[in-house]
């Protein structure tokens, strides 16, 4: 009887250690990246270094668009990745005569953690958080340069809901993938 108290035992923990699911992808789309605010801090600078003469007009920004996957060894924790591109058109302008167009595109990638505290079949809430890299790649005139910085993202508040396994997601923090984001998720 102890022996089959223990099987049982055994077999209603597996089960209930595979009531969830172990993997995740996500697509997103937010906004006031890191890159962005990076950006826009630099055309002050160069206005204020040319005294006024220099000027970015018909500003245009693509994403940040997000792709991510996590890997839940826990229900509460997931390890994985995110991927984030982002774009930035403008004219640039000296003394208001046009000197042609700025090109900025950003790819970034983190390793990422993130603690989901509540999990609900249809419902969920978590914290996300990623650190890792941005190539920086500008084009102007025919030139291009090259740079690479330093990013993260902290997603303080992430709610989701929908099925168990597709759902629609917000989250609020900040960060490459910008101060709020929203987006689809699947889990298998």
């Amino acid at each position: 009887m102890i022996a089959m108290a223990l099987m049982t035992a055994v077999c209603t923990q597996a089960q209930e250690q595979e009531d969830f699911s172990r993997h995740e992808v996500a697509v997103s789309y937010g906004a006031a990246s890191n890159s962005q605010w990076i950006s826009a801090f630099e055309h002050i600078g160069v206005v204020v270094a040319t005294l006024g003469s220099a000027t970015y007009e018909n500003e245009s920004w693509t994403g940040p668009i997000s792709a991510e996957y996590f890997y839940h060894p826990e229900k509460w924790i997931g390890f994985g990745g995110i991927f984030v591109y982002g774009k930035n058109t403008q004219d640039v302008m000296v003394s208001g005569s046009s000197q042609g167009e700025i090109t900025q595109s950003y790819y970034t990638l983190m390793p990422a953690v993130k603690f989901d505290w509540l999990r609900k079949k249809y419902f969920g809430m978590y914290t996300k958080l990623g650190v890792g890299a941005t190539i920086r790649k500008d084009n102007y005139d025919g030139e291009s340069e090259t740079a690479t910085h330093f990013n993260w993202q902290a997603s303080l508040l992430g709610i989701e809901t929908g099925s168990p396994n597709i759902r629609a997601f917000a989250e609020l923090g900040f960060g490459e993938q910008g101060i709020i984001l929203g987006g689809v998720r699947y889990k298998f």
